[in-house]
């Protein structure tokens, strides 16, 4: 048996899972924002605060990972997850901000399709954190985030051929390309922090 001579941090994995209940957060914030009667003004606030919120839980991640001697995983992908996990709160907040500086009061149904897939990623990623400890139970999470990866694809290429199909002003179309992208971004980033987690459980499971 090999002894561990050094106690292991396991405090890790709590801070991923604060970080993923923290994109549950942001992703029903954007569900809140498409409702009728939306206050977006509060909203865009409360969004920015989740993005505050992510920001301070990755420093504290990495101001630990600068200090520990005893990580539980490989430090490159303390580094890679705790990123990732970041970067999906960056164009959440984005895209909330981008619709409440453009004024865009008529969003076209394929963006309430877009919100949908990043909640339901979100809900994923929040309740396979914990998993992440026992590295066990893992798999079907990210098999799924695949899928929703891919069909936000498919909404997004929607969204974009009824963009450029004559319906909409040249400025409107600009201003809900950049909102639908930040959505797509996000989507993207769930897989990369779905990924990480695949790469982690090979090294370590």
């Amino acid at each position: 048996m090999r002894l561990r001579l050094r106690p292991r941090d396991d405090s890790y994995y709590e801070m991923f899972t604060d970080s993923a209940n923290n994109l549950v957060i942001g992703a029903r914030l954007l569900v809140e924002l498409m409702s009728d009667g939306a206050d977006r003004e509060a909203i865009t606030e409360k969004m920015r605060a989740c993005e505050h919120a992510g920001d301070d839980a990755t420093h504290a991640i990495m101001r630990r990972l600068n200090k520990s001697s005893a990580p539980p995983l490989h430090r490159e992908d303390i580094y890679r997850l705790a990123s990732n996990l970041d970067d999906v709160i960056d164009s959440m907040e984005a895209a909330v901000d981008l619709i409440n500086l453009y004024g865009l009061e008529q969003l076209p149904k394929g963006i309430i399709d877009q919100i949908e897939v990043l909640e339901r990623a979100a809900e994923l990623t929040a309740e396979a954190m914990p998993r992440l400890r026992s590295m066990k139970d893992l798999t079907r999470y990210w098999i799924e985030i695949n899928q929703l990866e891919n069909q936000a694809d498919r909404i997004y290429r929607k969204l974009l051929a009824k963009l450029f199909s004559g319906e909409y002003d040249a400025l409107t179309v600009l201003k809900l390309k950049d909102v639908i992208e930040e959505l797509e971004t996000a989507a993207d980033a769930f897989e990369h922090v779905a990924n990480t987690v695949e790469t982690i459980v090979v090294k370590n499971g």
